[in-house]
């Protein structure tokens, strides 16, 4: 008999747990480093889905700061709620600037600033490209 498995099965069947007690998301991420899961056909945030699930409802007009500062970290106690303003303030440490969300340093050769703003690493496109996993 094939066993069904559950929406929370399938979740923590994606996860990887660190030394630092970083829940790291394994599966599939978005182009910022973030996990994407699937559930009832969408595509949701996998460290919101983790936090509603685990603690309660996001407060309204808040979002998900990782205290932890690993994007792929879907750990709901490393989550707190906080304002954009107060995400962005956070963030803003320049020793959170010196990496990209798949940890390669940002070095001459691995950044790329593409002309409608951001940055882009050269190393993960790369590995995208050739379906190569980043350094963890």
């Amino acid at each position: 008999m094939t066993r069904i498995s559950t929406v929370e099965d399938r979740f923590f069947d994606k996860l990887s747990e660190s030394s630092t007690g970083c829940w790291r998301w394994i599966a599939r991420r978005d182009r910022d480093g973030y996990g994407q899961f699937r559930v009832n056909r969408r595509t949701v945030v996998a460290h919101r889905w983790a936090y509603e699930f685990l603690v309660g409802e996001i407060p309204e007009g808040l979002v998900l700061d990782h205290l932890c500062r690993e994007r792929s970290c879907v750990n709901p106690f490393h989550l707190d709620p906080v304002t954009v303003a107060e995400n962005v303030r956070r963030a803003q440490r320049p020793d959170l600037l010196t990496h990209c969300a798949n940890r390669h340093p940002w070095t001459p050769e691995s950044l790329y600033l593409p002309p409608r703003g951001g940055r882009v690493c050269r190393l993960c496109n790369r590995g995208r490209r050739g379906r190569q996993a980043a350094p963890s």
